[in-house]
């Protein structure tokens, strides 16, 4: 489990590497590449070995979602459901060649699900 989803570590990916994961930005993908997105930038290092990976997540389908849910769109959300599918991406070697990833409803809602478990149930 993540606990602080601005710092973490993440391993062993399908190689047995263990990764440092640093979160740098978002913005709205409109602002840099005229994508209806929501954009997260983490940088991955393993020793001197350093990727970054930008996280998309369709503004569309965050909209959907939150409708469903009745959640409101926040930064540290859409942050924290890219910081679960880039752990997913690395444990798997999923996407692990590109540097952009634009993640799929399926996968905003299977990020959500996990975020949602993480959280302490209040009465």
């Amino acid at each position: 489990m993540i606990e602080n989803f601005r710092h973490f570590d993440v391993g062993p990916d399908p190689f047995g590497r263990n990764w440092h994961v640093d979160f740098r930005w978002l913005q709205t993908g409109i602002s840099i590449r005229h994508a209806d997105t929501v954009d997260c930038k983490f940088q991955l290092e393993r020793g001197e070995d350093v990727h970054e990976k930008v996280i998309a997540l369709p503004l569309p389908d965050l909209l959907a979602l939150c409708e469903r849910t009745k959640k409101p769109i926040s930064d540290p959300w859409c942050m924290k459901m890219a910081a679960i599918h880039l752990k997913r991406m690395i444990e798997t070697d999923a996407d692990m060649d590109k540097t952009l990833v634009t993640m799929s409803l399926e996968d905003i809602e299977r990020a959500n699900a996990e975020l949602d478990a993480m959280q302490p149930v209040t009465h």
